[in-house]
């Protein structure tokens, strides 16, 4: 099953770019958790203010099948749309491959995740 937990990090001083939002996904990109999955990116994506940098990060994310790919797809297509940067964290070797095979893997920005679990901004 996908978990999302959304963390949204402190305002920055007026003038400064805002933060990242981070959406943490775990579990199954799958045809059966899919649409929780979209329906949680979206949302995260459009929450986000003007600019803003939200970070997929997928470090417990364990399996992506094409309908988990094309919930990415359409998060990176509405996050551009909206004027926000989308990125994926630590996406698994399968994902890598699947994104490879897929030639999907240069529309997507990736993010290392550092061992505390932060995205490495």
């Amino acid at each position: 099953m996908a978990n999302l937990e959304e963390e949204v990090t402190e305002p920055r001083p007026a003038g400064a770019p805002p933060k990242a939002y981070v959406v943490r996904v775990s579990g199954e990109l799958d045809m059966h958790h899919v649409d929780e999955v979209r329906s949680s990116l979206l949302s995260a994506i459009t929450e986000a203010p003007l600019g803003a940098e939200v970070i997929i990060d997928l470090t417990y994310s364990s399996f992506c099948d094409s309908s988990g790919l094309n919930a990415l797809l359409t998060a990176r297509q509405r996050a551009a749309e909206l004027g926000r940067t989308l990125r994926l964290g630590a996406p698994s070797h399968q994902m890598l491959r699947l994104m490879e095979i897929t030639d999907t893997v240069g529309l997507f920005a990736m993010v290392p995740v550092r061992q505390d679990g932060e995205p490495d901004l």
